[in-house]
């Protein structure tokens, strides 16, 4: 993926994710991880560190920080993401029809809902 644009503060590049939708009370994980993931495509592809990331949904905007916190722990779930790639088999971690009827992988699976 690839942030939807970016933002240029200060001389740095700031990724901006637009959802949807209204805000909820706080970010959900997924989209701040998302963020995070772009934050650090954007250093890595342009050799500078945004200090921050942007969420924008329709009637609100948050400013998440890039911490290395964040980063350590991105970098920890995109670890167990590659583990799991290698695994030779899978099972369904869900009771979700609709997130069933979406997924990459609905026509070899052998457990969709």
């Amino acid at each position: 993926g690839k942030p939807d644009y970016l933002v240029e503060h200060k001389g740095r590049y700031i990724p901006v994710e637009v959802k949807s939708g209204h805000a909820p009370q706080a970010p959900y994980d997924s989209h701040i991880y998302q963020l995070a993931a772009y934050c650090l495509l954007v250093e890595k592809s342009l050799g500078s560190r945004p200090p921050y990331g942007i969420i924008h949904y329709e009637d609100r905007d948050f400013a998440v920080d890039y911490t290395a916190e964040l980063e350590t722990a991105l970098l920890g779930i995109l670890a167990e993401m590659r583990r799991d790639e290698r695994q030779e088999e899978v099972n369904r971690s869900h009771s979700h029809s609709a997130r069933c009827a979406k997924c990459g992988f609905r026509n070899i699976c052998e457990q969709k809902i």
